[in-house]
């Protein structure tokens, strides 16, 4: 069936991918999703990636009681996020009897009747897991295969990803993509917004394009971990002098009341002019509070004005104004309200 059309969407989004492993193919593996399908708890996991979604399913199943080992190529886990960010999710997976291996390269996968076995690589020397699953949670890929998009003219990058313009047109002047097959971030809210900015260039002829710089990001750990604009790396790197400041949780009163002073609020601004570039959260409801976070770097404020601003008093979002306050004085010393 031949269906023609004026404009071509193709949002056809992402699926789990998993890095050439020796072994790891023939043996077979859970994914995000195929994990949720499981019908029983094994005993033992190796969850290999420490990212948000392995960190969500690592903790998941190690409190419903399965025995987890994490396993992250890079240094730290959440190696995206801010090193104090990291630091707090790595002691907070120890203290639930988490097991982590960070800075260890999987070699090889085996598997037999009685589970998996994992070699991976750390410091030269050669350390091996043994589970009764594993789970590969290294991220997604975009689904372009089998589409036919040279035969159209349309180009894809090095990840598969359907190169697009900022309005999200291919090379293909009729043909747009949407969502996870584009380079852009992968998160439902991106997707949501593509599919309306490329109904509105494609039909409209608006000329729509989307400003990422404020986008926020929330994984759901507990404590949940979430961000919004540049880390203090990435600030660097962009040419900025960076005046940071980092606020532990037992000065947030809403934590105290909570019983949890587990996390952190870190704010990244440009010294000199005050302008916020960044905020990273780790605590409970840390994505309530980096939606707020979203406005003040929507809005180019000064952590003067975020600290100047009213904020009711007993919640997490809090924390933002009273981060922001460091920067002049020493929020330890005040009361429990003040201003």
């Amino acid at each position: 069936m031949a269906i023609e059309a004026a404009h071509y969407v193709i949002a056809t989004g992402s699926a789990p991918w998993a890095p050439s492993i020796d072994g790891l193919a023939e043996a077979g593996y859970l994914t995000s999703a195929t994990a949720m399908e499981l019908d029983r708890l094994p005993a033992s996991l190796i969850v290999v990636g420490g990212n948000a979604v392995g960190l969500e399913q690592a903790q998941l199943f190690a409190r419903l009681g399965v025995q987890v080992n994490v396993v992250e190529a890079l240094e730290r886990l959440a190696p995206f996020e801010e090193p104090e960010v990291s630091a707090v999710i790595e002691d907070v997976f120890h203290s639930e009897g988490i097991a982590v291996h960070t800075g260890a390269t999987v070699t090889t996968v085996r598997r037999d009747k009685g589970g998996y076995t994992l070699t991976a690589a750390h410091a030269g020397e050669a350390t091996e897991l043994r589970a009764e699953k594993l789970l590969v949670a290294t991220g997604r890929r975009p689904v372009t295969d089998g589409l036919g998009l040279e035969a159209v003219g349309v180009k894809t990058g090095e990840r598969g990803e359907i190169v697009v313009d900022a309005h999200l047109r291919t090379c293909n002047e009729r043909i747009w993509a949407a969502g996870d097959v584009t380079e852009h971030p992968q998160l439902v809210y991106v997707a949501g917004a593509h599919g309306t900015l490329v109904a509105d260039n494609a039909l409209d002829g608006a000329g729509r394009t989307l400003d990422y710089h404020h986008l926020p990001r929330v994984t759901f750990t507990s404590p949940a971990i979430a961000a919004a604009g540049l880390t203090d790396a990435q600030a660097v790197a962009r040419g900025y002098a960076c005046d940071c400041r980092v606020l532990p949780l037992e000065y947030v009163p809403r934590a105290l009341v909570n019983r949890d002073t587990r996390g952190l609020i870190k704010l990244v601004a440009e010294a000199g002019t005050g302008r916020l570039l960044g905020t990273h959260v780790i605590a409970e409801g840390a994505g309530d509070v980096i939606a707020t976070a979203v406005y003040a770097l929507a809005n180019a404020m000064t952590v003067q004005q975020m600290a100047d601003l009213w904020c009711p008093y007993l919640t997490m979002a809090e924390g933002l104004k009273l981060v922001a306050q460091t920067y002049t004085r020493d929020v330890a010393k005040l009361s429990c309200c003040a201003s």
